[in-house]
């Protein structure tokens, strides 16, 4: 393996082994938490201009398949890992994790401890830093990285989002069949508009019972405003996506019409949080986000907690109870992950139900928008 090269903003500098692409990236790190689904972490588009250090210490056991892209590419700018293992064992891998983010452009590093990365973003929070396989030089790499804008200064949705519309045809995946389940028959149509959006969102909302358009962010407010009230769709769902939201200043102003009309709405992680901008309350960005597939949440409801995936590093602030009901409370540390609007059919939660490869214990709230959409 070739040698790979990181350094940090707050001016550590560490030495590696590369297993992924040849090339020098600046990006923000995070770590996650996650036991398995690299794959889909890595194509998940919310993790655009982002390293993602993984806590798991054995990656690359499982090989890579089509099959479970959440999107077409692998948009993570690197992933950092204790131990790579480029012999894969799984009947359904099609080729190694190398091979894959290779093909991509993504870099991939590791014999490195990433257990000290991981204590120092949790302390230090989340910070940006630059690997390299081709600059070994500490001093070149601090230049490159001071001279390199920051991830909330980049509008990433412009990246990632579809560039044409078109229709979402098959439901969620079927673990004994090995195959992607046919729609059922439509009870309700919506748009869904792209900001990131993962395939699994929109293999669920197909399977909630949804016939699903997806549009690019750029959509058009005042035509989907006109197909509504002519009843061509009966609601919008706001996917996920990567950045800061307070940048997408043209997305919020076109979801304020939305609201205006009272359009029956469902937001999902950046979703969610454009609708708490666009009412007017200001998202805040957390110490080092909550990244993985282990995150107790309480659903104030029914009082039960549900284990739940997340990949988020912005937050709603406190004050939003003056306008929402809060539906979902993070156990760790009491951040809101859910809201019902009040007087309003618009709804949202900031973690993932859809959560693939897992847990599956939200998935209900993609039913909850179809019973919305009813009422």
């Amino acid at each position: 393996m070739k040698k790979a090269y990181i350094y940090f903003e707050n001016g550590i500098f560490l030495e590696a082994k590369s297993f992924g692409a040849e090339t020098t990236a600046v990006g923000e790190v995070v770590f996650n938490t996650s036991m398995s689904g690299y794959q889909e972490i890595m194509s998940d588009p919310s993790y655009a201009g982002q390293f993602v250090t993984f806590t798991m210490p054995e990656i690359g056991n499982v090989g890579v398949n089509e099959e479970d892209m959440e999107s077409t590419a692998a948009w993570a700018k690197g992933m950092i890992v204790r131990s790579y293992q480029e012999r894969y064992s799984n009947f359904r891998a099609e080729g190694s994790l190398s091979d894959f983010l290779k093909q991509h452009g993504v870099m991939g590093i590791c014999e490195v401890d990433t257990r000290l990365i991981t204590k120092m973003v949790r302390d230090e929070g989340a910070m940006m830093m630059v690997a390299s396989t081709e600059v070994s030089d500490k001093d070149e790499l601090k230049k490159i990285l001071a001279s390199s804008p920051r991830i909330e200064e980049v509008n990433y949705i412009e990246q990632v989002s579809t560039k044409e519309s078109y229709k979402h045809s098959h439901g969620v995946y079927n673990g004994r069949e090995f195959e992607y389940t046919a729609a059922p028959e439509s009870e309700a149509k919506i748009v869904a508009i792209d900001f990131g959006v993962k395939k699994n969102i929109l293999n669920e909302l197909t399977s909630a019972g949804l016939e699903v358009e997806v549009v690019p962010n750029s959509f058009d407010a005042d035509e989907l405003i006109a197909r509504y009230e002519n009843k061509e769709i009966d609601g919008v769902f706001l996917s996920n996506g990567p950045g800061d939201p307070l940048i997408l200043k043209e997305e919020q102003e076109k979801i304020k019409k939305l609201i205006a009309k009272k359009i029956p709405m469902f937001g999902i992680c950046l979703g969610h949080q454009l609708l708490s901008i666009s009412h007017g309350y200001d998202t805040f960005k957390l110490p080092f986000g909550h990244h993985g597939g282990n995150h107790p949440v309480k659903n104030e409801k029914t009082g039960m907690v549900e284990i739940t995936a997340q990949n988020h590093n912005y937050n709603v602030p406190e004050n939003i109870t003056e306008i929402a009901e809060v539906t979902h409370i993070n156990l760790f540390d009491n951040t809101i992950e859910g809201l019902k609007y009040k007087d309003e059919p618009i709804f949202s939660v900031q973690h993932h139900p859809e959560s693939s490869p897992g847990p599956k214990e939200s998935r209900y709230i993609f039913k909850q928008f179809l019973e919305l959409l009813r009422r």
